[in-house]
């Protein structure tokens, strides 16, 4: 069975898309816990991320950091905390979060909602950091 993150990645579902490859894709979150919050998500349907194959694991993480690093730039922020809990979608993914404290992380500040254009504003913000060199 599809899971939402699925349709999402397959256009069926609308999606603000920050990266996509023949790998992984990553789109804003329509939950978030802070502006900026990403998805990073396997093409793949894979429950559980320790069922993920080494090789697609390492380049989620460096999907990841790339993305975690345009983040830094494009946020105010202290730190990207990430959280892979793997509950509330049985599709892996790995949330990425601008954060200025450790409180930020957790999913009881998650937005009920979120405007669609602050989402892709903070998309467009997250792209454009990733364009420019460090």
């Amino acid at each position: 069975m599809s899971t939402v993150f699925t349709k999402i990645i397959a256009g069926e579902i609308p999606g603000t898309f920050v990266h996509r490859d023949d790998r992984c894709v990553v789109f804003m979150s329509i939950n978030p816990m802070a502006p900026g919050h990403a998805l990073v998500v396997p093409i793949a349907e894979i429950e559980h991320w320790i069922d993920v194959p080494e090789d697609l694991l390492a380049h989620l993480f460096s999907v990841s950091h790339r993305v975690a690093r345009a983040q830094e730039q494009a946020f105010d922020c202290e730190k990207v905390g990430m959280i892979i809990a793997g509950y509330e979608v049985p599709h892996t993914h790995i949330h990425l979060v601008p954060t200025t404290d450790m409180s930020q992380l957790s999913f009881a500040n998650a937005a009920a909602s979120v405007d669609p254009s602050d989402l892709e504003t903070w998309a467009g913000a997250i792209r454009t950091a990733m364009s420019t060199p460090d």
